[in-house]
């Protein structure tokens, strides 16, 4: 019995130090596959024309989530029972996506 743990051990070990020294064969990555910054008719970057617009865009979201907030703020404010209006509802909602939105843009860079 002892001869077949040997064995088992030694085997183990052999193929836990081949799994160090043999490299990961692996698709090589080719030079088309990499991302290469295309420049504009006007010869600014596009990735950094993209940005800037996403950018333009956050600000927007941004300004109109504000808004939306504080209406939602003056709707609670105003409500003096404990049941709120689908209006409510909604803006919570609204807020949700464009907070969503401007989530995933930022995480996109």
């Amino acid at each position: 019995m002892k001869p077949r743990w040997r064995r088992c051990a030694l085997i183990l070990f052999i193929a836990a130090l081949s799994s160090f020294t043999i490299p990961a064969q692996g698709p090589e990555p080719s030079p088309l596959s990499q991302k290469e910054d295309t420049t504009l008719p006007n010869g600014k970057s596009q990735k950094d024309e993209i940005l800037k617009a996403e950018y333009q865009q956050n600000l927007k979201d941004a300004a109109q989530l504000t808004e939306l907030a504080q209406q939602l703020q003056e709707d609670l404010e105003k409500n003096d029972r404990f049941v709120f209006s689908i209006t409510t509802l909604k803006k919570t909602d609204d807020i949700e996506k464009l907070v969503k939105k401007i989530r995933a843009r930022m995480r996109h860079n």
